[in-house]
């Protein structure tokens, strides 16, 4: 089978090109003595993936229950399910932890602190801490930090940060010090804790950006990022990596042409490319993706993704398209700019390595 035979739209991923970040990733995280790598699935949604991001079946995050089951059944145990839990789903991962799985859940609330402490099941918590994102989390120095930890009480495993803030930077001194500042954060609230008493086997923290340019690590048990995988037109320009190293692009056919505003339709619309727009506010905008050809290369020069309806998209090129290379039903493939919405509507990936032929299919999880 090879890219030609694939229905459209559908999901492509380059094999060498993952291979080729998931090193770069490997390689930042090894600078830190101790230091592990807990790659978030939350993108990539498949144990294929897995079992290259995180050999061996070691640690991963997740962001769904389906998720923390699919891994789970692929041999993934130790996990980090790291999405606010409600006391609804206590039971879901307390059952997952009764056959064998260490899934720690995350809470900045106390009365669910106290819903962990009280559960009959096998559940471990970590304390969520915000370090600058204003997301969800405690300030390290809030009274609320060890509040909920002494709920917790023998439940607590530590505490997990996020800096989700990081991807607002546009240099690597920038994302350096939203690093700083989150390392500073996670080991001031586990120093916290350990000094009531409070176990703290995990300090984890990390986003792309930071597990790529924190300078320091010191006391930290494990780094999570995910995007790094697969990739986009906006980590291209942040610099947690090339333009050439987005391994994920959606198969898309020419449904339309409109030479008079120098544009053509495809049957990628917001379902397959999502209405994300990441790099809105980048050096470059991409709209909602960029064409390339079949082979994954920019032929088209900045031909953009400019209007995505359910199942339309209109791609608009700087300079003339060429139209006698795009008849209805050619094959194109749309570079994402944000890979972790782009995926969501699809159930598997068309594997490639450099070539149109595709070598493997794999699964994926949706739902929650």
């Amino acid at each position: 089978m090879t890219l030609d035979d694939l229905p459209t739209p559908c999901l492509v991923l380059d094999l060498s090109i993952l291979k080729r970040n998931l090193a770069r990733m490997q390689a930042a995280v090894a600078r830190h003595q101790g230091l592990v790598l807990r790659p978030h699935m939350k993108t990539a949604k498949s144990i294929a993936v897995a079992d290259l991001a995180a050999p061996g079946k070691g640690p991963i995050t997740v962001s769904t229950i389906a998720e923390a089951r699919y891994f789970a059944g692929g041999g993934f145990r130790d996990q980090i399910y790291a999405v606010g839990i409600t006391p609804a789903k206590l039971d879901a991962v307390a059952a997952l932890n009764a056959q064998g799985c260490d899934v720690k859940v995350i809470t900045d609330d106390a009365d669910v602190a106290s819903a962990i402490a009280a559960h009959p099941g096998p559940l471990r918590a970590l304390v969520e801490v915000d370090c600058g994102e204003g997301r969800g989390g405690v300030a390290p120095d809030s009274n609320l930090l060890t509040e909920i930890a002494g709920r917790l009480g023998t439940r607590c495993a530590g505490i997990m940060t996020h800096a989700g803030h990081s991807y607002a930077e546009r240099s690597e001194a920038g994302m350096q010090a939203v690093a700083e500042a989150e390392h500073r954060g996670a080991v001031t609230a586990a120093a916290r804790l350990r000094a009531m008493g409070a176990t703290v086997d995990v300090v984890s923290l990390g986003s792309s950006p930071t597990a790529l340019y924190g300078r320091d690590m010191g006391g930290v048990t494990d780094v999570r990022a995910g995007v790094y995988m697969f990739g986009d037109l906006f980590q291209g320009q942040i610099g947690t990596h090339g333009l050439d190293d987005i391994a994920v692009t959606v198969l898309t056919a020419v449904t339309g042409r409109k030479p008079d505003r120098n544009a053509v339709l495809v049957d990628a619309g917001a379902i397959a490319l999502s209405k994300d727009r990441s790099t809105e506010r980048a050096p470059k905008d991409y709209g909602f993706g960029l064409m390339l050809d079949i082979d994954g290369k920019p032929s088209f020069g900045d031909a953009i993704v400019v209007r995505t309806h359910q199942e339309h998209g209109e791609v608009r090129g700087e300079h003339p398209l060429p139209f006698d290379a795009l008849p209805i039903g050619a094959l194109v493939r749309v570079a994402p700019n944000h890979t972790c919405l782009t995926v969501a509507a699809h159930d598997r990936y068309h594997v490639v390595d450099g070539r149109r032929d595709v070598i493997a299919t794999w699964d994926r999880v949706n739902g929650w």
